[in-house]
């Protein structure tokens, strides 16, 4: 990994000019820092070692991250280094926003609003599905003997009828984020925007919505609110769809945990990240209405 003075050295516009620099304590996967030119605030980020364990395309990033800020809804590329991977963005002066701040009335109506705008922007380079994704992290579990949670593989059985559900009635694909962590959303005090485009790729509509709401921790009547304020009518089909597409959300992400556990030289509690998301996921499918949300998806 570069360091940020490396970094910093190789943005040619900074050369001889005041730098003044500050880690931010945020991310999962990279390290990231506030970095003041004559006293002007950019954003930069270094890329994680061996994220391409994670399936991390740092071309596809830097592509969706671009295409993100001309849909309006990212900060600007103002440098990227091919080598290193790392890149420069413009400051977005604002709130990083959590799951309390969510909390609060017309935030379904909010990020609705941007989830649109991002999904009538420019084309992602590639495609994003997180079962063929999912599949790839339990290769790697299998293939360097990482420990995932109790009961994962006893319903790995349950994902292909999963998948066939949801590509009965496939609607066409859009640019999503696709990890919707509250952490990923910035609020400038008039809108919403969305940073960190790791798994960026065209997708359905119905994954971005179930995994905000996952990640979120929205309750039913929140989840079906946000269904309304994107759709314009939260009909029982849609939200059979946004339940699957939320369990594939915790099915994949849980995996990403448990590979970071191994890997990441954050300090973070991945194993804890891991059994939470299977938790949630497990519950879901042992639920008494997982068969309904696979009829009710299956016939569109």
């Amino acid at each position: 990994m570069p360091t940020i003075d490396d970094v910093v050295a190789r943005v040619p516009d900074w050369r001889g000019r005041s730098i003044r620099l500050e880690p931010i304590a945020a991310g999962l996967t990279n390290q990231n820092y506030r970095v003041e030119v004559d006293g002007t605030p950019y954003f930069v980020r270094i890329p994680g070692p061996s994220t391409e364990l994670l399936a991390v395309d740092r071309a596809n990033e830097l592509h969706n991250t671009r295409a993100a800020a001309e849909a309006g809804v990212g900060p600007r590329v103002v440098h990227d280094d091919r080598e290193t991977g790392a890149f420069v963005l413009e400051w977005v002066t604002g709130r990083t926003m959590s799951g309390e701040a969510f909390g609060e009335p017309g935030a379904a109506r909010r990020i609705a609003g941007t989830l649109r705008q991002l999904h009538a922007g420019p084309r992602f380079r590639d495609d994003f599905d997180m079962v063929r994704l999912s599949r790839y992290y339990l290769q790697v579990v299998d293939e360097r003997t990482i420990a995932i949670p109790v009961g994962y593989r006893e319903h790995v059985p349950l994902i292909p009828r999963i998948e066939a559900a949801l590509a009965a009635h496939r609607p066409a694909t859009v640019p999503c984020h696709n990890d919707l962590l509250a952490e990923n959303y910035l609020d400038d005090g008039e809108r919403l925007w969305i940073v960190d485009y790791e798994y960026s790729g065209n997708n359905d509509p119905a994954f971005e919505l179930g995994n905000t709401a996952q990640e979120l921790g929205f309750d039913d009547a929140r989840v079906e609110e946000l269904c309304a304020a994107y759709y314009g009518e939260a009909t029982d089909q849609r939200l059979a769809r946004m339940r699957l597409q939320m369990i594939m959300s915790d099915v994949g992400w849980t995996l990403w945990a448990a590979i970071q556990a191994r890997i990441s030289t954050i300090d973070y509690d991945f194993r804890g990240w891991a059994e939470e998301r299977w938790a949630r996921a497990s519950g879901m499918i042992d639920g008494g209405d997982f068969e309904r949300w696979l009829r009710q998806t299956a016939a569109g």
